[in-house]
């Protein structure tokens, strides 16, 4: 892999920034419901004179295209607006959101796949086996189920039945004064049911696929090759047949962000996860167009550079990519 290539790849990725941003702005402005009115409603009262004041401040009463290169120009600055609703600048409400909705989404990414391609090797292994349509059958219901319905079902199952798990928030507020250590605990507690719930469905997807891909590359020679050699099952599994199955999974990783972080906005709405996902629902009731806009711009971000990551991490990982610009 050259500099030129990675340099091309993050100025395509720039330009598709651009075209979301502008996208989202003008979808934004389609959408029905005026926030001034939500502002005023806010303030006690809705007169005329106060709409057109409103207006003026938080400049609604521009042309349209003079809002949008504003907008821009701002985001090019690393100025994101003012919240109507916080009243404060949208850079700092994100800052403040992201990191859990990062911890929440690297976490159920990690749980996805490895729990996934773990079950998908295990299922490969006797395809026709017990264990091979167990791990199908749990596919099958993990992909069907949407995600809302499964948090809803732990919380009942972990809230009464069972009640080990946090079901609401990231800490607890009698620990927000403990050491580090302790506090870490205390978050990978409260992460568990909210990290679960959204790795659920793409762990059937990764179990199902990884279980197709083993299946298509234990039938090669070098697979028999190695059993030949005197080579044990799991190095035969985990490290010859692993490592080109695994191939599809990657892409499939990629591909599968930006349905990871919108899968967080439900997760995080269901457990009052405190990130940009449950910023955003809030936003969206009060019309609060430049944070939405920050909180879609910032997801856009994420997606544009997981994918960077995956395409850079296919052609590592494909000696025949390597080297090619």
């Amino acid at each position: 892999m050259t500099i030129s290539y990675l340099l091309r790849r993050i100025g395509y990725g720039l330009l598709l920034m651009l075209g979301v941003v502008i996208l989202n702005f003008f979808l934004i402005r389609l959408a029905p419901g005026d926030p001034a009115v939500v502002i005023a409603g806010e303030m006690g009262g809705a007169t005329e004179e106060m709409l057109e004041s409103i207006r003026e401040e938080y400049g609604l009463n521009k042309p349209i295209f003079t809002q949008l290169w504003i907008y821009v120009s701002g985001i090019a600055t690393g100025n994101l607006g003012e919240s109507f609703f916080f009243n404060q600048p949208v850079s700092k409400l994100i800052g403040l959101r992201i990191w859990p909705t990062i911890l929440l989404v690297i976490t159920a990414q990690i749980l996805s796949i490895s729990i996934g391609v773990f079950m998908g090797v295990i299922a490969a292994r006797k395809p026709n086996g017990i264990l091979s349509g167990i791990v199908s059958i749990f596919a099958t219901i993990g992909y069907a189920v949407p995600v809302f319905w499964t948090g809803i079902m732990l919380i009942i199952l972990f809230a009464s039945v069972i009640p080990i798990f946090p079901v609401e928030g990231m800490q607890s507020v009698k620990l927000r004064d403990a050491g580090f250590v302790v506090k870490t605990l205390d978050i990978a507690h409260h992460l568990v049911l909210p990290a679960f719930t959204l790795a659920i469905i793409y762990l059937a997807q990764y179990a199902r696929l990884s279980r197709a891909s083993m299946l298509e590359v234990l039938g090669s020679d070098y697979i028999r090759t190695a059993r030949a050699k005197g080579a044990s099952e799991a190095s035969v599994l985990f490290k010859h047949a692993l490592r080109n199955a695994a191939l599809p999974i990657l892409t499939v990783a990629g591909l599968q962000f930006g349905n990871l972080i919108s899968g967080a906005l439900l997760v995080e709405t269901v457990f009052n996860w405190p990130g940009m996902g449950r910023l955003a629902f809030d936003s969206i009731l009060r019309r609060d167009y430049p944070t939405i806009l920050g909180v879609l711009f910032f997801a856009s971000a994420m997606v544009v550079v997981a994918n960077i990551i995956t395409d850079i991490s296919y052609r590592w990982a494909d000696p025949r990519l390597r080297g090619k610009s």
